[in-house]
């Protein structure tokens, strides 16, 4: 697809920003650096200037890659590295619009940057055409609203599935999150695509067997499972990646070049609850051109994390998003998720 600014996208952007409440005189950074997806920059600039804000740019040098692989899709960007100014910048303005390559949701600076009194919105790493299919819809809110109160108020999440996964999750303690899409209160944060629930269980609180069946997808590596993979869990660690397959191989490897437990920990579980989002979205685009939050989004997807966890007091840049079809999920024995599709309310 050619990056070419459309004024459709200038439109789906400024729809987005409309909703978020930015007014005209509102100061909103736009945060990047300098490997970012400049199409979304400029269709951020422009968008804000149609609405009448005092946009800005805070522009980053993409860091040096210190990993020992390559990082992909885990929502802790270290490009600011610690910078006071531009925290100070950030956590000045309105809002953040939130353009850098993984993402701020889990980076050691947010929590300086929301305390500022700024919101920050984390538009994901995809090309325009899929944040524009993905515009968020406002009849979303409620019904994720409704499954952050379900989640928040539980003690218990037991996850099954007929491929043999079977998981009991302690969320009491947990910090929970709704996302639908777009942040309208000082202090709070969210991503563009929305429309999911989830939780950062305390320490010690995952253990049974998740398997991924083919067909499920690991977002990391941006592909679809062919084989099956069997993750042995133990106290919130992954403790044997059971599989003949290249994907239990692929796995496998990219778990221990990180030689570093807390690679293996959770990061969070939940589940997805956009209808708009599609599982095959994975497949319609180039690997540069998608960040895979559309499948994280898919309604009534389970998705499991490893990696970073503030609540269980866990960092790390090794990062897998596993999202999972075909899975019931029950929060203190009641269905939330059954075979993959949403319940009750949530429908």
């Amino acid at each position: 697809m050619a990056d070419r600014i459309e004024g459709k996208w200038i439109d789906v952007f400024g729809q987005v920003f409309g909703l978020c409440e930015i007014k005209p005189g509102d100061s909103v950074a736009i945060l990047s650096e300098t490997q970012s997806r400049a199409i979304n920059v400029q269709l951020a600039e422009l968008a804000l200037q149609r609405l009448g804000a005092r946009a800005f740019h805070v522009t980053v040098p993409t860091p040096p890659q210190r990993a020992p692989v390559a990082v992909r899709s885990t929502g802790a960007s270290d490009a600011l590295l610690g910078l006071e100014p531009v925290i100070a910048a950030c956590a000045a303005s309105t809002m953040v619009v939130d353009l850098t390559v993984e993402g701020m949701l889990h980076a050691p600076e947010l929590p300086a940057i929301l305390k500022g009194g700024a919101r920050l919105l984390m538009v994901s790493n995809e090309h325009p055409e899929a944040l524009e299919r993905l515009a968020p819809d406002p009849a979303l809110e409620p019904k994720v609203k409704a499954g952050y109160r379900m989640l928040k108020a539980a003690k218990q999440m037991r996850v099954r599935s007929a491929a043999g996964t079977d998981l009991s999750i302690d969320v009491e303690e947990a910090m929970t999150a709704a996302v639908w899409g777009w942040c309208a209160k000082p202090g709070s944060v969210a991503h563009w695509p929305g429309g999911i629930v989830l939780c950062f269980p305390k320490a010690g609180a995952v253990n049974g067997r998740l398997v991924l069946a083919p067909g499920d997808a690991n977002l990391t590596f941006k592909r679809y499972l062919q084989t099956p993979v069997a993750l042995d869990i133990a106290a919130d660690y992954v403790t044997a990646v059971k599989g003949d397959g290249p994907d239990a191989m692929l796995m496998r490897d990219y778990f221990a070049a990180w030689a570093d437990r807390e690679a293996y920990g959770v990061s969070h579980v939940g589940w997805g609850m956009n209808p708009a989002a599609r599982w095959e979205g994975l497949e319609m685009y180039d690997k540069r051109d998608t960040n895979g939050t559309e499948l994280r989004a898919v309604a009534g997807n389970f998705l499991y994390s490893t990696g970073a966890n503030e609540t269980a007091g866990r960092h790390t840049l090794g990062h897998f998003d596993l999202p999972m079809r075909g899975c019931t999920v029950t929060l203190d024995g009641e269905a939330v998720v059954r075979e993959g599709v949403l319940q009750g309310e949530l429908a």
